[in-house]
């Protein structure tokens, strides 16, 4: 069986609003808009002709404003044009650069609402799993943003402007490396996991002022979807805000060959960040795609391991 989705047209995980064309085994520079319903028939490609282009921005003039919806990196921006010709920003949210695949730094296809159509899982297709939806937590797919899960809610970001959200879950196949080891990609990725939480955001904003320090609270083996995987777990401080957990997990997929899955988590610290062990809840709620009818197995923290 093969670890990739079927091609097809899937969130932009770089503009997610719009769609992009995934041939089997990597993105094209092909984009629509999501309001298109078919699907693509046997053997698609986008249409001869269209060429590669930048997400498509949407203009609309009511009672003398402008407002023009552009799909970033990391979130959405809304500007709006005043009665005097002038621009200024909005909202914007801030969100933790989501790991990528591949040695070209380009993004999979973004999880989606469970096949079987259960509201308390979200599903990962790229890597056969399901996550479960813990109280306080929804699906990325509501939010148009590149993430598994995040935390319901956003706020002020402390430091450097926009909106902030108390946690994240991001996951990805490991591509593009020889390294197979679940504790050497973990360990190789957790100080990455922090920048991207803490430091600087995709539009190079800095929403905590920075990281000043960080500590390991947490590492070691842990079942996940009946495999062995590793995870490294650290406590950071920043200048703004109470600073938060980051956490780097992989383990071998339990589809194709193996192709190990790498998921960061993101929670902020302090009396308004979610409890540290809905980080353990979500890990033993993963399941192979298929066995989200059965609660009670399929792997995770305390089952069994597989090969």
């Amino acid at each position: 069986m093969s670890s990739s989705p079927p091609p097809g047209w899937y969130r932009d995980p770089s503009y997610p609003l719009t769609e992009r064309w995934w041939d089997g085994t990597a993105w094209t520079d092909y984009r629509r808009q999501p309001a298109v319903p078919d699907p693509p028939q046997a053997q698609p490609g986008p249409p001869a002709g269209k060429g590669p282009g930048r997400t498509t921005v949407v203009a609309l003039a009511a009672a003398g404003a402008v407002l023009v919806a552009a799909a970033v990196t990391g979130g959405v921006v809304v500007f709006a044009k005043d009665g005097d010709g002038g621009q200024e920003t909005r909202t914007t949210t801030s969100a933790p650069a989501a790991p990528t695949s591949g040695t070209d730094g380009s993004d999979s296809p973004s999880p989606s609402a469970s096949p079987s159509g259960d509201p308390t899982v979200v599903a990962d297709d790229l890597n056969g799993i399901t996550f479960p939806i813990l109280d306080g937590w929804i699906s990325g797919e509501d939010t148009a943003e590149d993430a598994v899960l995040v935390r319901d809610g956003t706020y002020d970001c402390p430091g450097d402007g926009g909106l902030c959200r108390s946690g994240w879950v991001f996951s990805r196949p490991v591509t593009g490396e020889d390294e197979t080891s679940p504790k050497v990609l973990a360990e190789n990725d957790i100080e990455d996991a922090a920048n991207d939480a803490y430091d600087r955001d995709k539009l190079d904003r800095r929403p905590y002022n920075g990281i000043t320090g960080h500590e390991v609270v947490d590492s070691g083996s842990v079942a996940v979807a009946g495999r062995a995987g590793y995870f490294v777990r650290w406590r950071v401080t920043t200048e703004a805000g109470p600073g938060g957990y980051v956490q780097s997990l992989v383990f071998p997929s339990s589809r194709g060959t193996g192709t190990p899955v790498l998921v960061r988590f993101t929670l902020d610290a302090g009396p308004d960040g979610p409890p540290v062990d809905d980080i353990d809840k979500i890990i033993k709620g993963i399941r192979p795609m298929g066995d989200e009818a059965d609660r009670e197995t399929g792997g995770g923290v305390g089952s069994s391991i597989g090969p």
